[in-house]
C-alpha cells in the first residue's frame, strides 16, 4: 500500500528501503493500493521506475492497475526515451574496468551498432533502387556541390604540394645517377596509384566527414531527427543517403583532379633540375596507363564510402548536448582516417597479389 505524501522534500530514504525489502522477499506478483496516497511528485515516479526494473530483473509480475494515471503516463514516458549516450557517469579505474570486461563489451556493442547502421543503409539503398525511398534529388545535388566544387581550393593546394614533395624526395637519389628525368615517373605513378586518392580522402575526412557528423549531431541535439521520424520518414533515407551518394560520386573525380595537380607540382620541381617540359610530359605519358588510373579510382570510391559512413554514423548516434556533438565530430575524423589506412593497405596487398 502506498500511503501518505511522496515528495522530494522528504528524501529518497523510504524508497531505497522499500527496494531493499522487495529484493529480500520471495514474491510472485506486486499489486499497488493507492487509496490512501496523498500528494506525489517525481519521487514516486522514480520509485515506480526502479520497482519495475527490479521486478523485470527478478521475474516478478507487476500489476499497475491501482497507480495514478499521471504517474503511469510519466512512467511510460521515462521508459520510452532511450538513455543518453553522453550521460556523465562516475567510472571505475581502467584496470578494474578491464578486469570486468567492460572494454570488450563496449567494443562488441560498438561493432553491433556499426553493423546495424550498415544494415539500415543497405535496406535504404534497396528501397531507393525500387523507387520507394524518401530521398530527395535536390538534397543530393546540394551535397554534391558541398563536397565537390566547394572543396576544390584545399584539394588543389594540398595536391600541388604533395607532388612537389614527391619530386624533391626522388630527386635526391636520382640525381646521383644522372637520372633526374625519371622524377616524372615517380611523381606520376605515386600520385595516380596512391597519393591522389589517399590525400584527397584525408582532406575529405577532416572536412566533409566532420561536417556530416556535426550537421547530424546538431540535428540530434535539437530533436530534428526525432521530428523526421515522427513524420513517418526514415532518417537514413532522408538524411544519410544523399550525403553518402554525393561523396561516393565526387571522390573519384576529386582523386583524378588531385593526381593531375600533383603531376603539375612535380613538374615545377623537375624544371629546376634541367628536365625540360617536353621530357617531363613524354615520361609521364609513357608511364601512366589505364590500369594505374583505375587502381586509384577504385580506392577513391571505397574511401568515399568509408568517410560518408563513419561521418553519418557518428552524427546519427550523437548524444543530445553540445559536448556530444564535439565528441561525435572527433570520432568521425579519427575513425575515418583509421579505416582509410586499413583500406589502403588492403588494396595495396591485393594489387600486389594480383600483379597490377
Amino acid at each position: 500500500m502506498l500511503a501518505g505524501d511522496w515528495l522530494l522534500v522528504q528524501g529518497s530514504g523510504v524508497s531505497a528501503a522499500l527496494l531493499r525489502e522487495l529484493r529480500a522477499m520471495d514474491v510472485r506478483e506486486l499489486v499497488f493500493d493507492c487509496s490512501a496516497l496523498g500528494a506525489w511528485d517525481s519521487l514516486l515516479v522514480t520509485l515506480l521506475y526502479r520497482l519495475q526494473a527490479c521486478c523485470e530483473e527478478a521475474g516478478v509480475a507487476l500489476c499497475r492497475d491501482g497507480l495514478p494515471a499521471g504517474a503511469l503516463r510519466l512512467l511510460d514516458l521515462a521508459r520510452t526515451v532511450a538513455p543518453r549516450d553522453d550521460a556523465v557517469s562516475v567510472s571505475a579505474p581502467w584496470w578494474r574496468r578491464l578486469m570486468r570486461g567492460e572494454a570488450l563489451l563496449s567494443t562488441w556493442r560498438g561493432l553491433q551498432d556499426g553493423l546495424g547502421f550498415i544494415g539500415e543503409l543497405v535496406l535504404a539503398s534497396m528501397r531507393l533502387c525500387l523507387g520507394r525511398a524518401s530521398t530527395r534529388g535536390v538534397d543530393f545535388l546540394w551535397f554534391v556541390q558541398q563536397t565537390g566544387p566547394a572543396a576544390i581550393g584545399i584539394v588543389t593546394l594540398i595536391s600541388v604540394l604533395v607532388g612537389m614533395i614527391l619530386a624533391y624526395l626522388g630527386s635526391v637519389q636520382l640525381r646521383q645517377f644522372g637520372a633526374q628525368v625519371y622524377v616524372a615517373d615517380l611523381v606520376a605513378i605515386g600520385m595516380v596509384r596512391e597519393m591522389g586518392a589517399l590525400m584527397t580522402a584525408v582532406i575529405m575526412a577532416g572536412r566533409t566527414g566532420a561536417a556530416f557528423a556535426a550537421q547530424l549531431g546538431t540535428m540530434q541535439t535539437r530533436e530534428e531527427i526525432d521530428a523526421v521520424r515522427t513524420l513517418g520518414i526514415d532518417p537514413t533515407e532522408f538524411l544519410v543517403l544523399p550525403r553518402l551518394l554525393a561523396l561516393v560520386l565526387v571522390m573519384p573525380l576529386l582523386a583524378l583532379y588531385s593526381s593531375v595537380l600533383g603531376m603539375c607540382g612535380g613538374a615545377l620541381v623537375a624544371l629546376g633540375m634541367d628536365v625540360s617540359w617536353t621530357q617531363y610530359m613524354n615520361e609521364t605519358r609513357n608511364v601512366v596507363t589505364l590500369t594505374h588510373i583505375m587502381t586509384g579510382e577504385a580506392k577513391s570510391v571505397v574511401f568515399g564510402l568509408l568517410i560518408a559512413v563513419t561521418g553519418c554514423h557518428a552524427g546519427m548516434r550523437c548524444g543530445r548536448s553540445s559536448e556530444a556533438v564535439g565528441k561525435a565530430t572527433t570520432r568521425a575524423v579519427v575513425s575515418a582516417i583509421v579505416w582509410l589506412v586499413v583500406a589502403d593497405a588492403t588494396f595495396n596487398i591485393l594489387y600486389q597479389r594480383l600483379g597490377i
